[in-house]
């Protein structure tokens, strides 16, 4: 009987520790581009053979935000990184290299730099790592203005601009391939609104985030680059521009998607890149 009784306990112990690891929610799950599950150790250990790394993400997803950090902090405490971002225009470079100076303070930052509304909760900590370990940051983006202007009038709008404000884009004229899937699915979407020049406008962004990190590309650093995922989801966008200078560069791409169910990736994010950070779609955003 006493037998029957430790079989039973241990029978209820077993149900208990399944119901509790059933019952658990991760925050993340991290897969290749096949759709296979990997470590994020495995991940880290294959970003710092690149040269580049392009970390697509949902620019309101607390997990995107918190990995684009460690992995800034694994990285860089194996190698030497430099960092840049599409969440700061080129011609805002001199105040953020102020702040990492410790010319100006965060208010002046603030006050001198066009910064994105969630800077304070989700890129202030990218930033003020770098300004710690005196790690570059690179203010990557084309002036939104000037995107505008080739929504509006094609690329041709920006032989308007003067001497400096030339350097503040990639070299003109911009290459240009129009039947990229990106693109076309990108005007798509837009319906009967959409123009080709609006596609123009995006591929201005890229083509500047990928002169920015070739301008400032050095062999004995990694260089992360941190982006809105459709800027080089399908090794398209940034990654294509990159591809057109050094078709042999070393690249490795991150894509954050959302899912109702997380266990499996779903078809239509295969491929969408190297590594793929899987949240649940009902994960909280940041604003």
């Amino acid at each position: 009987m006493n037998d029957m009784k430790k079989a039973l306990g241990v029978i209820l112990l077993m149900a208990y520790s399944v119901g509790l690891w059933a019952g658990d929610k991760p925050a993340y799950v991290l897969y290749n581009g096949k759709g296979k599950k990997v470590g994020y150790a495995k991940m880290v250990k294959n970003l710092l053979k690149q040269e580049v790394v392009l970390f697509g993400e949902i620019h309101n997803n607390p997990i995107s935000h918190w990995l684009e950090l460690k992995i800034a902090q694994d990285c860089g405490g194996k190698r030497a990184i430099l960092m840049g971002a599409e969440m700061f225009e080129r011609d805002n470079q001199q105040p953020l290299n102020q702040y990492m100076e410790d010319k100006i303070t965060a208010k002046g930052l603030d006050s001198l730099a066009r910064l994105w509304k969630n800077y304070k909760t989700d890129y202030a900590p990218l930033v003020n790592y770098a300004k710690e370990n005196r790690v570059g940051f690179v203010a990557t983006n084309v002036p939104r203005k000037f995107a505008t202007m080739v929504s509006k009038g094609g690329f041709e709008a920006l032989n308007s601009l003067g001497a400096l404000e030339k350097t503040w884009v990639a070299r003109l004229p911009i290459a240009y391939d129009a039947n990229l899937p990106g693109y076309q699915k990108m005007l798509k979407m837009m319906g009967d609104h959409a123009t080709p020049n609006m596609a123009k406008a995006q591929a201005l962004k890229d083509a500047t985030m990928a002169y920015s990190i070739l301008e400032h590309l050095n062999m004995d650093e990694l260089f992360i680059h941190y982006h809105g995922s459709y800027h080089s989801e399908f090794h398209e966008g940034i990654m294509w521009y990159l591809k057109q200078a050094r078709a042999t560069m070393r690249i490795a791409t991150i894509a954050t998607v959302s899912q109702k169910d997380i266990s499996s990736l779903l078809p239509e994010h295969l491929d969408k890149a190297d590594f793929i950070i899987c949240v649940e779609d009902d994960m909280t955003g940041t604003y």
